[in-house]
């Protein structure tokens, strides 16, 4: 008999859908766990993406810049100057890659290499690290981004080659993604981006929540505030995933991403690098700062006013910069024990005249009264600047059982001056796995829908929608309303029960239905505790 072949293992190249490429590329990637921890193996694996994503991006330019030069009658060697001017790159948004920084010089030596020379002697790992050092040495807007720790004692040299081998073996070119063809690595990258940040949130737990916000609680701000256009800003942005989402909001309504721009600033070394990476390869150049830095005691962009902030920053935060004579405390003093009201009156303080912001919160924040909170709160609605109130499900952050709304503010309501809309979406949702929730399409389309249509919007006129209060989910309350409750905030106050259907069946028979059912049911629970006593006088005796 012939030897057995071996089963292919997939590669990229036989991957034909997004879900199918994101799974080889995960499994593939998690086999390089090994010895480290969780964060330091985030590190490995997005560093290695993103150099897979310039590295692409780099020549996709490269072959784009040979075809307009040869469409226009020149013969390659004219193109040659043309291809190694680092303004052609720059100009389309292209990171200038140095040879030795370019996946191809990387893919040689994956999986082992002839000792002839020095510069081949060095690891897999030293290769990557090289690359990455060489690669921001030559685009200042990388400078300090970039992990270089492929050639720690913890990483498996290997393996390490075996996913450059892997990683190697097609384009990140041409995939079908839910039919569609992509033609651009940043378009297949940032998905592979994105899903290796939420796989690495789920992995982290609570940790993870430091650096991602689930992709159905994004949606809702950036549906509900329409940023098409102007600052938008996140003063605790993790790893970008607002700033994402607002330009795959923008991209969908055939609207153009560079009309944003981006302001944002993270506590976190790690998580901050991250956010860089992840504005790069969707080709958004945000201002997120030199380096990481706190909020609260040093903001990154003082004298800038702000057309949209949205943000989920940490819940109840016990340990922060405060000082009792911050100009931001114009509605009150936050308690030093909890900066909740710290991050809202910052975003505020943040927001242009006409400006509206969109911010996650613990459930406690509607209704607290502790540490001054509740005066602050009286404060907010009596400047009329809270447009909307959102409860949101629970379980849809896997990093806390923390129960959470939105608060949606706006210095200029309208017509709808001296109301306050209140959704309760407790009940929207639905289970991805036993332990988290996300919100649907229809379920994120009816929130913003019901907020557009109640400040009557362009984009409610547009799609034809008016506002009607809804019992047990949405409802208009007055300023009068909401002080005469105390000023707390929760919907389920204000929204009351949804209208029990009526199912046709007399109030009368459906007693008598239910009756007879439940002493049934008493019936059957004795005749089952009788043979249960039986059986245990057989044992004993």
């Amino acid at each position: 008999m012939p030897p057995r072949k071996k089963a292919a293992t997939p590669s990229v190249a036989t991957a034909t859908t997004m879900k199918e490429l994101k799974d080889t590329l995960w499994k593939a990637a998690d086999k390089l766990r090994g010895s480290m921890d969780a964060s330091q193996y985030k590190d490995v694996i997005l560093g290695l993406v993103f150099l897979k994503y310039v590295s692409d991006a780099f020549e996709e330019r490269r072959e784009a810049i040979l075809a307009e030069c040869l469409a226009d009658g020149l013969t390659e060697d004219d193109a040659a100057p043309l291809l190694e001017d680092i303004d052609e790159y720059r100009r389309a948004g292209a990171f200038w890659v140095p040879e030795r920084s370019r996946w191809g010089y990387l893919a040689r030596y994956a999986k082992g290499r002839p000792a002839t020379t020095d510069e081949h002697e060095a690891s897999i790992g030293q290769l990557v690290d090289d690359a990455m050092s060489h690669l921001m040495g030559a685009n200042p807007p990388l400078a300090g981004t970039l992990p270089t720790i492929f050639n720690s004692v913890s990483v498996d040299q290997r393996r390490l080659g075996e996913l450059v081998d892997l990683f190697s073996s097609a384009r990140f070119t041409g995939v079908m993604a839910d039919g569609s063809k992509v033609s651009k690595a940043r378009d297949v990258l940032g998905e592979v981006y994105e899903y290796f940040l939420e796989k690495f949130a789920r992995a982290e737990g609570k940790r993870g929540g430091e650096f991602f916000t689930p992709p159905s609680v994004v949606r809702v701000l950036v549906e509900v505030l329409e940023p098409y256009r102007g600052r938008v800003y996140d003063p605790a942005c993790g790893s970008g995933g607002m700033f994402v989402q607002a330009e795959k909001f923008l991209e969908s309504h055939g609207a153009d991403p560079q009309a944003i721009s981006v302001y944002g600033q993270e506590l976190n070394e790690r998580t901050w690098r991250l956010a860089k990476m992840n504005l790069a390869i969707h080709g958004l150049s945000g201002q997120l700062g030199s380096r990481w830095g706190d909020t609260f005691a040093r903001d990154l962009h003082p004298d800038v006013s702000m057309d949209f902030v949205m943000s989920n920053p940490p819940f109840n935060i016990k340990d922060w910069a405060r000082t009792t004579d911050d100009a931001r405390w114009k509605y009150g003093v936050p308690p030093a024990g909890n900066a909740n009201y710290g991050w809202i009156q910052h975003i505020l303080s943040k927001l242009a005249p006409g400006g509206s912001a969109g911010v996650v919160m613990a459930n406690g924040s509607m209704s607290s009264n502790s540490g001054g909170e509740g005066e602050i709160r009286a404060q907010l609605v009596e400047a009329d600047l809270v447009s909307c109130m959102v409860a949101l499900p629970t379980q849809l952050f896997r990093s806390t059982g923390i129960p959470v709304c939105v608060w949606f503010f706006a210095k200029d309501k309208g017509a709808r001056a001296g109301e306050v809309l209140f959704i309760d979406a407790r009940n929207l949702g639905h289970m991805v796995d036993r332990a988290e929730r996300a919100l649907s399409d229809d379920d994120i389309a009816r929130i913003a829908g019901t907020y557009h249509a109640w400040r009557g919007t362009a984009s409610a006129v547009e799609q034809g929608l008016e506002y009607d209060d809804v019992a047990g989910f949405c409802k208009t309350v007055s300023l009068a309303e909401i002080k005469d409750a105390g000023y707390a905030l929760t919907p389920g106050r204000y929204v009351g029960a949804a209208e029990a259907e009526d199912d046709g069946e007399p109030v009368e028979e459906k007693i008598a239905r239910l009756a007879k059912e439940l002493f049934e049911q008493f019936d059957e629970s004795a005749r089952l505790e009788k043979v249960v006593r039986e059986q245990l006088e057989r044992v004993r005796g």
